[in-house]
């Protein structure tokens, strides 16, 4: 065979190729163009887009600093020529260019609370915009008003601007919600806090003062383990820390609960490297070290051993909390972590419930025990958490 019947084989099969190639592209580009989908595909994806922006927006109620972006969505959406969000008599939000746009909102907003249900405004000097105001109701009460002005307003956007008040009514009862629920996160960390009891700081400053004469260093080391306990545990930032920073404050709580318990009280770690920069919600570890000290070793004469450890599973961090002391029956720990009287575990169930409103119902503590065969509790944390913002939360 020779070079030039080669080289034309080659050249054939290379043509070849390229036109397989120019196909699959035009057929990528065919499909591509098919999943943009139609102009009313296209128009629904638009609004939920717009609509989700807005929700953010909304959180932080109608007086928030964002409502102004919110707003500016809603314009969008409803392709009116401008738009307001009216919180109460004086608070407004506004997006578009209308004369007198704040001033006539606010007139607008007045009638339709006083009315409590949607109007049409039409425009006095028949020149200047139409409006439509419609209520924004949170629990029977109109918390706010949206008007949509337009030349002229049309029946669709009567209903738009119905439906966009609702929705926005459902954003800020959301809102409200998140707050309620930091407030009651916040409510538990104080609760968990005032369980450093006087009984334990009574405790703690006694094994103090018995070193101070016989062994004076000592005391000090001691000193300062309070002073770095204590200004862990009542820190004022954010609702997370890393499994680093309160294993530090656990160190400092045991320092002091040895120089009182002495050689009775053992304590065995097993914490996996890749484990400590977990953010874990702030208190969580500590209670579930003070419960196996105060109720597993503390009422039998022998103290025991507490073992602490921590594993990586791949999408969560698992720790776990075990002790050798008395235990308990499981019946009746069943009704302490379920019962809202305050006494013995209260730290347990609140750490208990402040999972399970972070992580779901599937997500709080696992407790084995019995009587006599010591107390086990595992936590298990996710390593992904949406919730948690560093900045906020103060975790480094």
């Amino acid at each position: 065979m020779t070079d030039a019947v080669v080289l034309a084989a080659l050249l054939g099969v290379l043509g070849g190729v390229i036109l397989t190639v120019l196909l699959l592209l035009a057929r990528r580009l065919a499909r591509g163009t098919a999943d943009l989908g139609s102009a009313a595909e296209q128009a629904a994806y638009e609004a939920m887009h717009h609509a989700s922006l807005a929700a953010r927006d909304l959180r932080g109620g109608l007086s928030g600093p964002d409502v102004a972006r919110a707003a500016r969505h809603f314009r969008v959406l409803l392709g009116s020529a401008a738009v307001a969000i009216v919180a109460d008599e004086v608070s407004v939000a506004t997006d578009g260019s209308a004369d007198g746009l704040e001033a006539s909102a606010l007139r607008i907003a007045a009638r339709v609370r006083d009315s409590g249900r949607r109007q049409v405004f039409p425009s006095p000097d028949g020149e200047a915009l139409e409006a439509v105001g419609a209520p924004i109701i949170v629990d029977g009460a109109v918390v706010g008003v949206v008007v949509a002005f337009a030349a002229p307003v049309r029946a669709a956007l009567v209903r738009a601007a119905g439906e966009v008040a609702d929705w926005c009514a459902a954003q800020v009862e959301l809102g409200e919600l998140d707050a309620s629920r930091t407030a009651l996160a916040e409510a538990e960390l104080r609760s968990l806090r005032a369980q450093i009891s006087p009984h334990f700081i009574y405790n703690a400053l006694t094994a103090i003062a018995s070193f101070i004469h016989v062994d004076p260093e000592r005391a000090r080391d001691l000193v300062l383990e309070f002073a770095d306990f204590t200004r862990y545990s009542f820190r004022r930032q954010g609702e997370f820390t890393t499994l680093a920073e309160e294993l530090q404050s656990i160190h400092s709580y045991l320092a002091l609960e040895r120089a009182r318990f002495g050689d009775r009280l053992e304590v065995t770690l097993r914490i996996a490297p890749e484990t400590l920069s977990t953010v874990i919600p702030f208190l969580s570890v500590q209670p579930l070290v003070e419960n196996a000290v105060r109720h597993g070793l503390e009422p039998g004469e022998g103290g025991g051993t507490i073992r602490i450890a921590s594993v990586d599973d791949g999408t969560h961090t698992e720790i776990t909390v075990e002790d050798d002391g008395v235990g308990m029956d499981p019946e009746v720990l069943r009704t302490l972590l379920t019962s809202a009287v305050d006494g013995a575990h209260v730290g347990l169930r609140n750490v208990d419930t402040r999972l399970r409103q972070m992580y779901g119902r599937d997500g709080g503590l696992v407790v084995e025990t019995n009587t006599g065969a010591g107390t086990l509790v595992r936590m298990r944390v996710p390593k992904s958490q949406p919730m948690h913002d560093p900045a906020r939360d103060g975790v480094r």
